[in-house]
């Protein structure tokens, strides 16, 4: 049963390598290192808020929404022959990630908030 799971994996893995130009793993490293860089940056960010310093907010917020959206800006630049809804996922994530972002930082910003 295990090998079965592993072997599927593996094909997979191989087809997006091949068919798509985009290694898994480069994309699940990119990610694993985004994460400290991107719990590190929103810690920044909310403590810059709560002192109302609003360049570093700015400066942290920033850190922050790169460490998102790095992984999937990597299929983005390398990735070849991606269904068109790939890029449609992608672009809304993106999108969502600074909405939500600008909403945090605009709504932590304001006064009496």
């Amino acid at each position: 049963m295990i090998g079965f799971v592993l072997a599927r994996i593996e094909a997979l893995m191989r087809a997006a390598r091949d068919d798509y130009s985009v290694d898994p793993l480069v994309f699940l490293l990119i990610y694993l290192v985004s994460a400290p860089v991107f719990y590190y940056s929103l810690f920044r960010t909310i403590r810059a808020l709560a002192r109302r310093l609003g360049k570093e907010a700015a400066l942290w917020s920033s850190v922050f929404l790169c460490a998102v959206i790095a992984p999937f800006v990597y299929v983005l630049f390398f990735g070849r022959n991606l269904p068109w809804w790939v890029y449609g996922i992608i672009a809304l994530l993106i999108a969502q990630s600074v909405l939500s972002l600008a909403m945090k930082v605009r709504g932590r910003s304001s006064p009496g908030a």
